[in-house]
């Protein structure tokens, strides 16, 4: 059974969101799409700067089975990457909800992570 925490918020496409004090977003992949995934061997991800828009592309995560794209939950502007994965993308399958973060975005609409679904929502469409 995959690890769903609460307090996040899912997509559908198997990306997390956690709502920041400063009206950021931090952005990842879930542990069930870490798992689908297998070994993570390489991370795409936009610029500082990018414009994102929900339900887009905004990079790809290739592993030893597939590369998979990655999809923005909500829509912002990129304020940070996390550099740690180019060097580890492995840590995407160790850490998918702590020191592997992808993005932290500013948010073009806070509502827009109430719209993802709750832990609950999220476990039962994993089944």
């Amino acid at each position: 059974m995959s690890n769903v925490p609460a307090g996040l918020r899912y997509a559908k496409s198997h990306e997390w969101v956690k709502l920041e004090s400063d009206g950021t977003a931090t952005v990842g992949i879930t542990d069930y799409a870490q798992s689908a995934l297998g070994d993570i061997t390489y991370v795409q991800l936009p610029k500082v700067g990018a414009t994102l828009k929900a339900g887009e592309t905004f990079g790809v995560v290739e592993s030893v089975k597939a590369a998979s794209d990655l999809y923005a939950p909500v829509a912002g502007t990129v304020v940070a990457t996390n550099s740690g994965l180019d060097s580890a993308p492995e840590s995407l399958n160790t850490a998918p909800y702590d020191g592997a973060w992808m993005l932290k975005v500013k948010l073009a609409n806070p509502a827009d992570v109430a719209a993802l679904l709750d832990a609950d929502a999220y476990q039962k469409l994993l089944g």
